[in-house]
């Protein structure tokens, strides 16, 4: 699972084997602000993005998400 900040926004970005198959699903969280920094603001709760692609390794669906993370925050 890869963690970064975009300005105010923080991501989790994470691969997960699929049971079924060899591959890897791509899921993304989005953090919002937070006035108390011990709570975490989700504002895109973790879920499967890219549902269509099934990724060779879990890099490649790290990549995925992270390019659906800066779509959506650009």
């Amino acid at each position: 699972m890869r963690t970064e900040t975009i300005g105010e926004y923080e991501i989790e970005c994470a691969g997960m084997r699929l049971p079924e198959t060899d591959g890897w699903a791509a899921f993304l969280t989005v953090y919002g602000p937070s006035r108390n920094p011990m709570h975490r603001n989700p504002v895109f709760p973790s879920q499967r993005v890219a549902v269509e692609n099934v990724f060779p390794d879990e890099a490649a669906a790290e990549e995925e998400a992270r390019r659906v993370a800066l779509a959506m925050l650009h």
